[in-house]
């Protein structure tokens, strides 16, 4: 399929279409549901997983383009959801997809794009787009599908190009829980689904940004008893609920301007010395909080191959170490901004930038990466268990 600006003819069996911000158009074979839906433009480098990254709430206004060209040969089940059906609006593939091979399957990935409200494109050079992204930065565009293959262009240009992107964005009201809600999903095992939690303590109160479900299930796993709460629950209705320690849930859009009601109380948090885990969009408002800055990445990160590396004093003979991670992100904290309270804990080894933080003194830290994966690798597994250990600590000081 064509990447090039001046390519806008549109070829026979068409019914699908991508239209850049500067008005490249990329044709293709429509799937999922019919419409169309602005977002930026990133890819993914998994090579499993496409139900969760989907349903990853962080991917809300993004058009995910897979690497892997191998998609929708699993099918689609209510197992491997990660929220509520929010995520990414639309997804561009390079082969058609194709019937399920899977006995856990329960339909096919095309049937439950429609249900989901999805909109895909196969047909396309993946890697075409994938460098162009790497090159130039991820765009903002339009993806549409029509089943007669009907487009009004013009309209998808102008909308493509007069989206202003995701900078300055707090896209977290529209996937944040609306209620209080007690978590008891444990960990999945094949043939047996999800276990069930029943600790009373450690208690965690999980401030919900646009979670993915399985970080609950992990905590349920390491020990804890979880209370999920909406993002603008105050400090006070926090701390009302005895919390032994709170968790700040990864979510999409930019960290600075969701910080403007969520970081006032991460402030008081940190001073009261409450255990803190942050991940991914947590982990950069508690960057925020502590004093450091964050900015939008070129092209950011997003796949299940991504290694990390421990930094820092506090590894002890673990220094060094490499982690390979699941990570999904657009924004970063920026490392050269980290005030002396703050030390770097884990940095990427692709590009060097910021994947973790510690605040000297305090119990409080977190990571840019995704630890409880879904899709992924589980090396970090540990992260859970040293926030436990925290506020294990706490419990019987």
């Amino acid at each position: 399929m064509a990447l090039s600006a001046s390519s806008h003819a549109q070829p026979k069996g068409a019914t699908g279409v991508l239209v850049l911000g500067d008005g490249t158009v990329i044709w293709g074979k429509g799937f999922g549901a019919s419409g169309h839906a602005v977002g930026e433009v990133c890819f993914n480098t998994a090579m499993t997983g496409y139900q969760e990254v989907m349903t990853d709430p962080s991917y809300d206004s993004q058009i995910v383009t897979f690497t892997f060209p191998h998609i929708g040969n699993v099918g689609a089940n209510e197992e491997d959801h990660e929220s509520r059906g929010l995520g990414a609006v639309g997804l561009v593939v390079r082969q058609e997809i194709t019937p399920h091979s899977s006995f856990r399957a329960q339909n096919e990935f095309v049937e439950w794009c429609v249900t989901h409200g999805k909109i895909g494109l196969s047909g396309v050079d993946t890697r075409a787009l994938t460098r162009r992204i790497r090159m130039s930065g991820a765009p903002n565009a339009v993806i549409a599908h029509n089943p007669h293959g009907e487009f009004d262009l013009k309209a998808l240009k102008k909308q493509a190009k007069e989206w202003g992107g995701l900078e300055g964005l707090d896209l977290v009201p529209g996937v944040t829980r609306e209620g209080q809600e007690n978590w008891t999903g444990g960990h999945w095992q094949l043939g047996f689904g999800y276990g069930e939690g029943n600790a009373d303590k450690p208690h965690v109160v999980a401030i919900d940004y646009g979670a993915k479900d399985n970080i609950f299930r992990n905590l349920v796993k390491a020990g804890a008893k979880v209370t999920v709460v909406p993002a603008k629950t105050s400090f006070d209705e926090i701390m009302a609920l005895e919390p032994d320690g709170v968790f700040l849930s990864n979510g999409p859009g930019d960290p600075a301007a969701t910080g403007q009601y969520a970081v006032p109380s991460i402030i008081r948090m940190i001073e009261a010395d409450i255990p803190l885990f942050g991940i991914c969009l947590g982990h950069q408002m508690l960057g925020i909080a502590a004093g450091a800055k964050t900015a939008k990445m070129f092209q950011g990160h997003r796949g299940a191959n991504h290694p990390v590396q421990r930094v820092g004093s506090e590894w002890g003979e673990s220094e060094g170490l490499v982690e390979i991670t699941s990570m999904n992100h657009g924004f970063a904290i920026d490392g050269e901004t980290l005030p002396d309270n703050v030390e770097q804990t884990h940095v990427s080894l692709f590009d060097g930038t910021n994947c973790g933080i510690s605040i000297k003194g305090k119990k409080a830290f977190g990571v840019q990466y995704h630890p409880e994966a879904s899709p992924g690798p589980q090396d970090s597994f540990y992260l859970f268990e040293r926030f436990a250990a925290a506020m294990d600590k706490k419990v019987s000081a």
